[in-house]
Formats: C-alpha cells, sequence, structure tokens
C-alpha cells in the first residue's frame, strides 16, 4: 500500500495507468484519489513528449535533468525530486488552484491542464458548462497568453448487468452520494446497449466543441486552446481502455490531439512570436539515451534531439 505522501505526490504514471486508476477506483471521490494519476500522467508527458523543464511543472515530475555544454540535455528519472499539489494562479476574478501548471521564470504562467472525471449523473453534465466557462474565462482575463487545456474523462457505464453492479458498488461508497441515491440510475448510464453514447453525453461533447479553438491571445477569452474528451470503458475485454467510438474521428476533442494541440499554442506564442524569448522559451530536445526516456510502460513518442 502507499504511504500518505506517496499517494500526494507525482509518480511515473503513463495513459493506461491513469484510465484503469480511474475506471477501478471505488473509494471517496472528495479525495481525488481518481483523477490524480491523470495529472502525474499530464505532468510527466509534458516532459518526455513537450520538452518542458521538471522544474517548471505542478505537480513536479520525478525527473533530473543534467545539462551539458553543447550537447542535448540528459533526463534521467529520480523519484525523490518529484512533488505534489496545484499550483495556485491569479485570476481576473479570483485566484484559482490548477491541476497542472507550467511556468517560466520571469513569465509566468505559460501552459496550464485542467482535469476532470466524471463518474455518474451525466444527465447534468450541462450545468457543470458554467464553471468550466468561468475557470477558462477567469484565467485568460490575467494571462491572456496562457495556453489552456481542459482535459475530462467519463466513465462508459453501459447498460448491462456487470457493469450495473460494479458502478452500484462504486457508488456506495462514495460519501457525497446522498441516501437513497447510491446505486446506479439511467442518470449514471453513459452508453446504450448498442455502443451508443447517451443523449446526456452527445450534449456535453457538443457544448465542449463550442468552447475550443482558441489560437490567439485576443480571441475570446472564453475558449480553451485544447479540451480533450474520453470515454473509459467499465466493462469487457477493453476494461479502462478508451472508447474508440467516440467523440468520431472529426471531433475537436479526440485525445490523440490534446498535446500536439496545446505544444502548437505555445511555440507560436513563446518562442515563434518572441525570438528574444526563445533561449528561455525553447521547448528542449533530450539526448535520446537518456535513461529517463527509457521507462516501463512509456506510450507515447519522446522529445529527442536528432
Amino acid at each position: 500500500m502507499p504511504t500518505d505522501l506517496q499517494a500526494r505526490t507525482c509518480q511515473w504514471t503513463n495513459e493506461a495507468q491513469a484510465l484503469a486508476a480511474f475506471a477501478e477506483f471505488t473509494g471517496k471521490t472528495q479525495s481525488a484519489s481518481h483523477i490524480k494519476p491523470l495529472h502525474w500522467y499530464v505532468a510527466c508527458r509534458l516532459v518526455l513528449e513537450g520538452g518542458f523543464g521538471p522544474d517548471d511543472i505542478t505537480p513536479r515530475p520525478p525527473f533530473h535533468v543534467r545539462r551539458r555544454s553543447g550537447a542535448a540535455p540528459v533526463l534521467e528519472f529520480d523519484p525523490t525530486l518529484a512533488r505534489g499539489g496545484e499550483r495556485t494562479v491569479l485570476g481576473g476574478l479570483k485566484t484559482k488552484n490548477v491541476d497542472v501548471v507550467v511556468t517560466r521564470e520571469g513569465i509566468g504562467p505559460v501552459l496550464a491542464v485542467s482535469c476532470k472525471g466524471v463518474t455518474g449523473a451525466f444527465r447534468n453534465l450541462t450545468n457543470r458548462m458554467e464553471e468550466t466557462i468561468g475557470e477558462c474565462t477567469n484565467l485568460h482575463i490575467t494571462y491572456p497568453a496562457l495556453v489552456l487545456g481542459y482535459l475530462v474523462l467519463l466513465r462508459a457505464n453501459r447498460n448491462v448487468e456487470a457493469a450495473l453492479d460494479h458502478a452500484a458498488a462504486v457508488a456506495a461508497s462514495m460519501e457525497d452520494a446522498p441516501e437513497g441515491a447510491r446505486t446506479l440510475t439511467a442518470n449514471d448510464i453513459a452508453m446504450t446497449e448498442g455502443g451508443e453514447p447517451v443523449a446526456g453525453i452527445v450534449r456535453f461533447h457538443n457544448a465542449l466543441r463550442e468552447l475550443v479553438g482558441r489560437r490567439g491571445i485576443r480571441d475570446d477569452v472564453s475558449r480553451y486552446e485544447a479540451i480533450g474528451f474520453g470515454l473509459v470503458e467499465m466493462h469487457g475485454d477493453t476494461r479502462s481502455t478508451l472508447v474508440e467510438a467516440f467523440p468520431p474521428p472529426s471531433s475537436p476533442l479526440k485525445l490523440s490531439d490534446f498535446f500536439a494541440t496545446l505544444y502548437a499554442r505555445y511555440d507560436e506564442r513563446f518562442v515563434v512570436s518572441a525570438p528574444d524569448l526563445s533561449s528561455v522559451t525553447r521547448r528542449l530536445e533530450w539526448d535520446p539515451t537518456s535513461p529517463g526516456l527509457q521507462l516501463e510502460g512509456l506510450d507515447y513518442l519522446t522529445r529527442t534531439s536528432g
């Protein structure tokens, strides 16, 4: 069993581990233990694939950068350097604790990702839109150049007996569920028996689609630069993996495009448009022989030199 400190400290996590933690969690959602591994996955990926230094990221990932004159930096895996927590960012309306933040010395927060995990009550999803829009607007008012991503996972509870039994067990253990409502209801079903998302899921996806695609700092501050939307399978042989059929291939919310979009917007604003700062803002390229790039379970390409 992990210690309390370990449970709060950023750990090496890949996508499969983050999805499994979200799907298999049966404790109290107030602890955020079902979504913390997703924070760690994002933080680690921003280093390995994104080329951001671990010292610039909160929560701090378990890596060390060894710099060499005239050569690509070497990335080493070092769990003793990892830290947990969130970063408090000054918003235009109020301060906000953001799940994963990249901060550049002398510039401030330059890239941030807010992570959400929804286990049920899908009919009420559109009620979350006010909060989602407000968070984005609040942060962009103070930092219009901030590249902001929103990453949301939903449990793909299916209308089958096995899924009902599991979700009922999860609901029964959730302290925040009201008395008399700790069983899976129609409101907690995400997928029909035919494998299609229910209307509430489609509406939520369509609403989020209208909030994504911010390209420039003078664009609508209520839009995110990138949004990633994923349904996590809760049943069968593909349990704890992403549902491939939704979002559809044409959707701007596909998780496969999420990180690439963040990197593109960051480079446009902080490197290409600010050449005098590029020595500070340019993303790192790791020595391909770096031991930190040889981690078991790595499931995306790393950013390397040469």
